[in-house]
């Protein structure tokens, strides 16, 4: 199998976190393409219309996308139980929060470093800046519990998540007010398969 993605996707990452936590590299061979929000690198649209990565492209079956598709592929052909079915629905959702967060991110970065200053729109910004405080106050005060549970998918999500506001919006201090959060993601930052992607 062929992953199509950047280093510095964290929707990306989470696929290669996944691959790494199975120790299946040698199964999946990992393509950096040159793409951005403004220029899609055209090996990517015969497997995705729209562009985006990643994308996991099969010998055996048509290529899938988006990464959180690819994620539960990986995890039921390797039988990896990282989405565990006691607590399926909680998995589901906290991974999606943590989807939720990096969109927002994204938007953010976007908004920053692809517009011209004088035409940025601040309000935007701190729009999505909010989402993301939510989220974060959210998982500080009601998910501490699954946080403490074995690794599973909603964790990598979140993890990568985390990983991506230190890489694009460090000034922001994530951190501050969330000492349940923060000393969650010091425990897993030198977890191999998050020191081995993390965006440099």
């Amino acid at each position: 199998m062929k992953l199509l993605m950047s280093p510095l996707s964290p929707y990306a990452r989470k696929v290669r976190v996944l691959i790494r936590e199975a120790g299946r590299e040698a199964e999946v061979e990992e393509l950096a393409v040159q793409t951005s929000a403004l220029a899609t690198d055209p090996t990517i649209p015969p497997y995705n219309p729209t562009g985006r990565i990643p994308v996991l492209v099969r010998p055996d079956g048509p290529a899938l996308f988006d990464s959180r598709v690819i994620c539960r592929f990986l995890d039921a052909r390797w039988s990896l139980g990282l989405y565990p079915e006691p607590r399926l629905w909680e998995v589901l959702t906290l991974e999606a929060l943590a989807e939720g967060i990096l969109d927002s991110a994204l938007l953010m970065a976007y908004e920053i470093r692809l517009r011209p200053e004088e035409r940025r729109f601040p309000d935007w910004i701190e729009a999505q800046w909010s989402k993301i405080a939510r989220a974060l106050d959210s998982i500080e005060g009601r998910w501490q519990s699954h946080l403490a549970a074995p690794f599973d998918m909603a964790q990598i999500a979140l993890a990568c998540a985390l990983g991506y506001l230190d890489f694009r919006h460090d000034a922001r201090c994530w951190r501050e007010g969330r000492p349940g959060l923060a000393a969650w993601e010091a425990r897993l930052r030198d977890r191999p398969s998050l020191a081995a992607t993390r965006p440099q």
